[in-house]
């Protein structure tokens, strides 16, 4: 089953969702809020490979970090 998204085509999901005019500034506007949450995509894909690929290793408690890294 397609959710109401998927189902539509792109043209009546864009005039449906904005009702803001059309503008360059607007469509700008938008790019960078796409971009933002392909980073977020990214990191969120980057964090689930990271933990898969540490799972089972052991942590290194917070107080030894601490000392390592002189924030104590």
């Amino acid at each position: 089953m397609l959710s109401k998204t998927e189902s539509k085509r792109m043209n009546d999901t864009a005039a449906a969702d904005h009702a803001e005019p059309l503008t360059l500034e607007n469509v700008y506007r938008e790019l960078q809020a796409l971009r933002e949450r392909v980073e977020d995509l990214e990191d969120l894909r980057d964090l689930g490979e990271a933990i898969a690929e540490n799972a089972g290793k052991p942590l290194i408690p917070w107080e030894e970090v601490k000392k390592d890294l002189d924030l104590d």
